[in-house]
């Protein structure tokens, strides 16, 4: 980044999975880091963990998909950190109601209002001071299934990852002008709490062979370190053994 001083990132579902990865990757990276997510005991323990490897963190619980909040929270970085150089969109969530045969309104609902529309909120909430600073990165965790449509995740999950890509494209044509650059990041299979919410859980065979965790976050970290002239459009990543492309057995 061009900020020859502190750096503040800020990551949505800080408080898990690859958010909690990202966040500590940056951490270490010499990020002060802000992570936000809807359950404030697990963001307490994120930063508890960053702080006793020496990084600087802070939590500030958030639902991403109540537009006020948003901006109260990115207003209140601001206020504390003077800035905002990068922005992780890392909240994300499936149903386990996700074929035609029983999806429901309210689970497609919840989904297009946190996966979409929260990185929306959260995109408008920081592109005033980036634009301000001239500088700026904003990394949107997407999915395989925002590039390749697939059954197993569910129309209304693949819907709204497509769609997180077109907008990331779409932020990228109007503000390289000002300095911005945005990242689609889209990981096949990661080993995450979310997939507790499948229809059939991987085993932990299954599981020990996918992307991990730790993955994401260095491959995040890696995003944000380059230079500001540096505009990394999408990353699309997947475990070597990728189940997309092997016909295995009892397959969810």
């Amino acid at each position: 980044m061009t900020n020859s001083g502190k750096r503040v990132a800020w990551v949505t579902g800080g408080g898990s999975g690859i958010g909690e990865a990202g966040a500590e990757a940056l951490a270490a990276d010499g990020w002060t880091v802000v992570v936000s997510g809807r359950r404030k005991d697990p963001l307490d323990a994120v930063v508890a963990k960053i702080t006793k490897a020496g990084g600087a963190a802070e939590a500030i619980p958030l639902d991403v998909s109540l537009v006020a909040d948003v901006q109260k929270v990115a207003d209140q970085i601001v206020a504390k950190h003077g800035r905002i150089d990068l922005l992780v969109n890392s909240a994300g969530i499936n149903v386990p109601k996700r074929s035609w045969d029983d999806m429901e309104l309210e689970g497609w609902n919840k989904l297009v209002d946190i996966n979409l529309n929260g990185v929306l909120y959260c995109m408008r909430a920081v592109l005033p001071t980036m634009r301000r600073q001239k500088d700026g990165c904003i990394i949107n965790v997407s999915s395989w299934a925002g590039r390749h449509v697939s059954k197993m995740p569910g129309p209304a999950y693949t819907t709204t990852k497509h769609a997180v890509l077109a907008l990331t494209h779409s932020f990228n044509m109007d503000e390289c002008v000002n300095g911005l650059r945005a990242c689609c990041l889209m990981p096949g299979e990661v080993a995450t709490p979310i997939l507790e919410l499948r229809p059939v859980v991987p085993s932990e065979e299954e599981q020990a062979r996918m992307l991990q965790s730790e993955d994401l976050g260095r491959t995040i970290a890696f995003i944000a370190s380059m230079p500001a002239r540096v505009c990394i459009n999408e990353v699309l990543i997947s475990p070597t053994w990728n189940r997309g492309f092997i016909q295995t057995p009892n397959r969810d």
